[in-house]
């Protein structure tokens, strides 16, 4: 039987932190600098979370992606990779999110390894932009992981980008140029309340309608898909057929909670039932108790029978996370 909520949606995607720490000061995630970390004996090691994820594709999961922070600074994630790769085919989809820093030097082993994909965070063309806004002066570092993903093979290549007002919402038509001039997926996210600063204001957000507006004005969009399921994003490609391709995520104004299908681990064993969850679902202390593998089952399936039926960003009564996004996995 698969994983299914009390809303009968059935949960395939699980998003594995592997470390609370990164190695960018983003300012819509870590603005402030890392809160108090976790401590290196409550972070789950390789053998766990192999255990924990060969469990959850028993139970229907197909895809995983592992995150952070930023997932390259845990040390011989190549080999972690590789156990949980012995899980297809069962599992359809390994894949990584990164900020790109140290990904050309470990391409070619996480691609031998197994994975998949990669999805490289990108905020702005400008290496000026890039620093003010990551903290870090690592914009060449970025178009070489994204040159590397491309020469291994991460085919589709996935480029992120978190759009604030006033911050780099004026680059959206650079970013789809880019996307054509490169062939890439880029992927436009709203900005959520996810920061260490709690700075977060509805202003700052562009809606995902503004921003097709905008690209579409200088590059005519055709939707790829007539129905987005459990996806998080609206699949554009460009009506002259360039190369190439858009993806919208409007988690604040176009919320998609109905069709969820995700869950999450963090990096120190804590299930979250949502991005937004004020609640989290302690696995690694289960785990470490030396529960029987029935025993983590049950405590797994009621934990995502409790899933959240939406998150509450709109509502007035709104409690950001104590995590910030960093710490929760994306």
């Amino acid at each position: 039987m698969p994983l299914r909520d009390a809303h009968n949606r059935i949960i395939r995607d699980l998003r594995i932190s592997l470390t609370d720490r990164c190695n960018f000061r983003c300012f819509y995630c870590l603005p402030n600098g890392e809160p108090a970390l976790a401590r290196k004996d409550t972070i789950l090691t390789f053998e766990e979370i192999a255990y924990i994820s060969e469990i959850f594709v028993s139970l229907g999961i197909e895809k995983i992606r592992l995150t952070g922070g930023e997932p390259l600074i845990r040390k011989n994630i190549e080999e972690l990779t590789r156990q949980i790769a012995r899980l297809k085919p069962g599992l359809k989809d390994l894949a990584l999110t990164t900020n790109g820093f140290d990904f050309p030097r470990h391409a070619e082993g996480l691609k031998t390894a197994g994975l998949d994909r990669v999805t490289i965070s990108l905020d702005s063309l400008k290496p000026e932009r890039f620093l003010e806004i990551t903290g870090v002066d690592a914009l060449q570092r970025v178009f070489d992981a994204i040159d590397a993903a491309k020469k291994f093979g991460f085919e589709p290549v996935k480029i992120n980008a978190v759009v604030v007002r006033g911050r780099n919402d004026d680059e959206l038509v650079d970013f789809a140029r880019f996307a054509r001039e490169n062939d890439l997926s880029f992927r436009f996210i709203e900005f959520m309340p996810l920061d260490s600063g709690h700075e977060w204001q509805r202003e700052m957000v562009v809606s995902g309608r503004e921003i097709y507006k905008t690209i579409n004005e200088a590059f005519p969009l055709v939707l790829k898909q007539t129905n987005r399921g459990s996806e998080t994003a609206w699949k554009y490609g460009f009506a002259d057929g360039a190369k190439g391709g858009i993806g919208i995520i409007a988690p604040v104004t176009e919320m998609f909670c109905g069709a969820c299908s995700r869950i999450r681990l963090t990096a120190d064993g804590q299930i979250r039932t949502c991005l937004f969850s004020t609640v989290e679902h302690n696995l690694r202390d289960v785990v470490r108790s030396g529960a029987s593998r029935d025993e983590i089952v049950d405590f797994i399936r009621d934990v995502v029978f409790k899933k959240e039926p939406r998150h509450h960003i709109n509502d007035r009564e709104f409690v950001q996370p104590t995590r910030t996004m960093s710490f929760i996995g994306g």
